[in-house]
C-alpha cells in the first residue's frame, strides 16, 4: 500500500470504524462490561498482535475469545492446555498409510485464524515452546514440511495467576512473542448481578461481522496510522527506560534485572496506532503510547529480587517510568 495522508487514512477508518462497533456491540451480547479487555484484544487483532489474557477461573477470558473469533467470522480453533499434553496435540503430526506405505501430514489446531491456547500455562514448557515457531515465524515444521499457517493469524491465550496450583512459568522467550499482556479483573457490583441475571437465559448465537478479507484490510489500514518521529523517540526512551531505569528514576537503579528488548518498541508503535485507529483518528499521539504501554511492557520487565522484597512488581515499575520519561 502506498503511503496515505492522515486525512486520507481517517477517511477510511470513518469507513471501517462503524463495522468494528457493531462486532463489538455483537460481542456485548454475550460478554458483560469488559470493556477494556475486548479493546485490548481488538488493538490485537489490528496490530496482528498475538495477546495473553491473565486472570482467575471464570472471568470469562475464553467467552471474550471465542465471541471476538464469532463476530470477527474467522476460522476459530481452541487448544485446552494440560500437563500430558503433547506437541503435536498442537501443531500437528506425520500418520503413516500402510495402504500407500507413505506418511500424510495432519494438521493441528494451530491451523486456524484465531487459536485459543486456553489455560497455557498449564501445560508443560516442551508445549508451550511448541508455539514459538508458529507465532513469531507463522509456520510450522512437521516432518521436513514446512507449512504456512493461515492469514490473519492469532494466538489468544489465557493463563491462571502463576501463583494457582499446577501451573508451570511460561519461557521469557514466548512471553516476549505476545504483544499485549492483559490483566482481567472481577466485574464490578453491578456487571456480577447482570452476569447472575443473564445465566438463567439461554445464550444467544452471535452473528459473524467482519471477514478474514476485511480485518486484512483493517490492519494494512493500521500500518498507515501515522507516527512521527518525536512519538517514535518518545516510545524508544519509554522501552530502553526499562533496561537503565536509574536515567530517568534514580530511586529505581537496582530495580529492574532485565528491560524490554527491541520487540517492545515494535509492538508498543503497533499498538499505539491501533488504539488510535479505535479512537478515529489517521495519527497517533502520546496519550494513545500511555495507554497502552502497561500492556506492552508488563510482561517484558523482570523486577530484582530487591525490588519484589520491597512489593515493588512489574506494573508499579511501568507506571513509574510513564510518570517521568519526557514527552519531548
Amino acid at each position: 500500500m502506498s503511503q496515505q495522508t492522515v486525512d486520507q487514512v481517517e477517511a477510511r477508518i470513518t469507513q471501517v470504524g462503524p463495522v468494528l462497533e457493531k462486532a463489538r456491540a455483537e460481542m456485548a451480547r454475550v460478554l458483560v462490561g469488559q470493556r477494556y479487555m475486548v479493546d485490548r484484544l481488538l488493538i490485537g487483532m489490528l496490530a496482528d498482535g498475538h495477546v495473553l489474557l491473565e486472570g482467575v477461573p471464570g472471568l470469562a477470558k475464553t467467552t471474550a475469545v471465542k465471541a471476538l473469533a464469532t463476530a470477527m467470522r474467522l476460522d476459530f480453533s481452541r487448544v485446552q492446555f494440560t500437563p500430558d499434553l503433547l506437541p503435536a496435540d498442537v501443531i500437528g503430526t506425520q500418520i503413516y498409510e500402510p495402504k500407500s506405505g507413505e506418511f500424510r501430514t495432519h494438521r493441528g489446531p494451530v491451523f486456524a485464524n484465531v487459536v485459543l491456547a486456553d489455560e497455557i500455562n498449564r501445560a508443560p514448557p516442551k508445549v508451550q515452546s511448541a508455539l514459538l515457531e508458529a507465532m513469531q515465524e507463522r509456520q510450522v515444521t512437521i516432518g521436513d514440511s514446512t507449512l504456512a499457517l493461515p492469514s490473519p493469524f492469532l494466538v489468544l491465550a489465557t493463563q491462571n495467576p502463576i501463583e494457582q496450583e499446577g501451573t508451570y512459568p511460561l519461557p521469557e522467550a514466548q512471553v516476549d512473542r505476545f504483544m499485549l499482556k492483559l490483566r482481567v479483573d472481577y466485574p464490578s457490583l453491578e456487571e456480577e448481578l447482570e452476569i447472575i441475571a443473564r445465566s438463567a437465559k439461554p445464550e444467544p448465537s452471535l452473528e459473524g461481522i467482519v471477514g478474514a478479507e476485511a480485518l486484512l484490510d483493517a490492519q494494512a489500514l493500521t500500518r498507515e496510522v501515522k507516527v512521527t518521529d518525536v512519538l517514535m523517540r518518545y516510545i524508544v526512551d519509554l522501552v530502553r527506560a526499562t533496561r537503565d531505569p536509574a536515567t530517568v528514576v534514580p530511586e529505581l537503579a537496582r530495580a529492574i534485572e532485565f528491560g524490554a528488548s527491541p520487540r517492545a518498541s515494535i509492538a508498543l508503535a503497533a499498538a499505539s496506532r491501533a488504539h488510535a485507529f479505535l479512537d478515529g483518528r489517521g495519527y497517533a499521539l502520546p496519550e494513545d503510547v500511555k495507554a497502552v504501554a502497561p500492556d506492552v511492557l508488563r510482561h517484558r520487565i523482570l523486577p530484582t529480587y530487591e525490588a519484589e522484597a520491597d512489593g515493588i512488581d512489574a506494573e508499579q515499575l511501568v507506571m513509574r517510568i510513564l510518570e517521568k520519561v519526557d514527552q519531548h
